[in-house]
């Protein structure tokens, strides 16, 4: 028995080549036109002698076969789980990254911070509002929905309760990042549902690497609260992949496909109705390309139409007017605004070719984005899903443009297709690499572009995070002062500094009803059982009083861009610097922001300046990155001091 044991492990290894080398036996049947081929196990007879064949001796090839496709249906979900969380992480890091917000976030981030901190009064409503609620004293140029900012307080006041009012606005972002985020993901499951896995991960690829979509989809603008629903409507409208196989298949799956867009128009409707008017034209495109291709009839749009705007004007108006107390319906005020009377134009007009020309290219960021996107639209394999994707988004920028003021963030609700439209074109190059050298060096340039990509975006990160000078003053102020508690710190904060930075959140730390509080010198009790330092911050704007010596004497500390406007004695605690541009500097050639005079550099300025100084000895005087600049100076009052 042990002789035969040991000829066995002698002779095994020979007969694993000799299978190995030796194709094993087929047999070919023909069915109709079709021919499969079965491989079978070799006889006995074909084995060496005295050598009997069992399963432990041989595997056939099915079963390696078998094993292969189960790793990589292994591999494949890890890489998915994997890409889906970057749509999560991301959004988050730029967050963490980039903390602070600009004005044109402030409303929705005042509004939810006035719901947290004061509630929603139930009586004496108005003369309430008036005394407490922000809107009230900057109302802006046109009333906005509150519907974003109940929500965004209704879902984060457990987290706020939980892990403490300090960290208010970053909870905040949060919320709406991780609902826009989650609006990506299902658009991603619709992608792999109609046009398989790899479609689905290229576009996340394409996705993750670009900049403005990840940074924005966490910042509290109107549009941002659209955006979410305009991508669940863009997801829904996505053909199922029985639709796309045969029309036998297709009319089976005719009713729910049906359904879906029809919850894709009420969708879209409300995102419209509450949040942002202009969205009225992608409607319009969509809906009428869904009527010209026959998918919906008139009928149905009607219906759809009407029910979805009966139902989120019952949803706006009664929430808007109780907050503006006067009956209102935000988004019809913002359109005769922008669009009837042409006011928008004050903000700055643009070229009509803006968007296609500058601000398309700066969304996708992928150099190799806009000819993925023109090869989808022109290859005939590609076009007829192409252009039914891209139809009503290119329709939509290009009758928006005829509008003369422009901004990038009125078309991001087309990323998610115009970026599944290159994914598409990516995809087909990729799973061609086996046929052609030039299809394999075409998937390598893709590749090496998606890095590059997301290299320049995460530049664009940390560049723009040295954008928010009055943020990071008032942290700075906030270090100076420390743990003073003997009453109340004054402070004023001018224009620049509220448009960079100063939001409702970051001065009530401790989330105190600040407002309703009593803060004079006879009233002890307010001021003495406070654990740490509350900062009364005074926001007048253009007004006589900031000429009064009288005026800057109500205050201990001021933040101001020009600190030669604080009358009376005044000392220059430091300046906090902010982004002004990429500077190219010669050996022996001085920055601007260390010409004049000299204020102490307080924030991120600090670590661009060390950074500089180190680079520059390194390679010998000469430095490429960013320009700084003093922005805001933190101000004290000579008696203080």
């Amino acid at each position: 028995m042990s002789g035969a044991l040991r000829r066995f492990r002698f002779v095994r290894p020979l007969l694993w080549s000799r299978l190995s080398t030796r194709a094993p036996a087929r047999r070919t049947q023909h069915h109709g036109t079709h021919r499969s081929v079965h491989f079978e196990t070799p006889s006995p007879e074909h084995a060496m002698p005295g050598i009997l064949l069992s399963p432990l001796t041989f595997s056939p090839p099915s079963i390696n076969k078998q094993k292969r496709k189960i790793k990589t249906n292994q591999l494949t979900i890890e890489t998915d789980t994997l890409l889906t969380s970057t749509l999560y992480l991301l959004p988050l890091l730029h967050i963490f990254l980039s903390p602070y917000t600009k004005v044109e976030e402030s409303f929705n981030l005042q509004a939810t911070h006035d719901i947290l901190t004061y509630g929603t009064p139930t009586s004496d409503i108005h003369s309430r509002f008036l005394q407490t609620y922000d809107h009230f004293s900057f109302p802006g140029a046109v009333p906005r929905t509150f519907v974003g900012a109940v929500l965004l307080a209704g879902v984060s006041q457990p987290v706020i309760a939980l892990l403490g009012f300090a960290h208010a606005q970053l909870i905040v972002r949060t919320v709406l990042a991780l609902f826009n985020a989650t609006c990506l993901v299902v658009f991603k499951k619709a992608v792999r549902g109609t046009f398989g896995s790899a479609a689905a991960r290229w576009w996340t690829v394409l996705l993750v690497s670009q900049f403005h979509v990840v940074y924005y989809i966490g910042r509290t603008l109107p549009n941002m609260f659209a955006f979410g629903l305009t991508t669940l409507s863009l997801a829904f409208l996505l053909p199922s992949q029985q639709g796309l196989q045969s029309p036998s298949s297709s009319s089976s799956s005719e009713k729910p496909t049906m359904i879906r867009q029809k919850q894709a128009l009420g969708i879209l409707t409300f995102a419209g109705v509450v949040f942002r008017s202009e969205l009225a034209i992608l409607l319009a495109t969509t809906s009428l390309y869904l009527l010209l291709t026959r998918q919906l009839s008139l009928r149905d749009l009607v219906t759809v139409g009407l029910a979805s705007l009966a139902g989120s004007l019952a949803i706006s108006v009664p929430i808007d007017s109780y907050f503006w107390q006067k009956p209102v319906w935000p988004e019809l005020w913002g359109f005769y605004f922008n669009a009837v009377r042409g006011q928008s134009s004050s903000w700055g007009t643009s070229p009509w070719h803006y968007y296609f020309t500058s601000a398309l290219p700066r969304l996708l960021l992928n150099p190799l984005a806009l000819p993925l996107v023109a090869t989808s639209l022109l290859h005939p394999s590609l076009a007829p899903r192409t252009r039914a994707l891209l139809g009503p988004s290119l329709a939509y920028i290009a009758i928006y443009s005829l509008q003369p003021h422009k901004e990038t963030r009125f078309i991001f609700y087309t990323v998610p297709s115009l970026t599944l439209a290159a994914a598409l074109a990516a995809t087909f190059i990729s799973n061609r690499v086996a046929k052609s050298p030039l299809y394999k060096f075409l998937s390598a340039a893709l590749l090496l572009s998606a890095l590059a990509t997301l290299s320049g975006s995460t530049m664009m990160l940390l560049l723009s995070s040295l954008n928010y000078p009055g943020g990071d003053a008032l942290a700075q102020l906030y270090a100076h002062v420390g743990n003073y508690t003997a009453g109340p710190v004054t402070a004023h904060a001018d224009i620049p500094t509220c448009m960079t930075g100063l939001t409702l959140f970051n001065q009530n730390k401790q989330g105190l009803p600040l407002a309703l509080m009593n803060f004079s010198p006879s009233n002890v009790e307010d001021t003495t059982a406070l654990s740490a330092p509350v900062f009364l911050f005074d926001k007048t704007e253009h007004s006589e009083q900031l000429g009064w010596p009288s005026f800057w004497q109500n205050f201990d500390y001021a933040l101001l861009e020009d600190p030669a406007l604080a009358i009376g004695e005044w000392e220059v605690v430091g300046a906090v610097h902010g982004y002004s541009g990429i500077e190219v500097l010669r050996p022996e050639q001085q920055p601007e922001s260390s010409r004049g005079k000299q204020h102490t550099v307080l924030g991120p300025g600090t670590w661009v300046v060390m950074l500089r100084e180190r680079v520059r000895r390194v390679t010998g005087g000469w430095w490429v990155g960013p320009r700084m600049s003093p922005r805001v100076h933190i101000m004290k009052r000579r008696s203080l001091v």
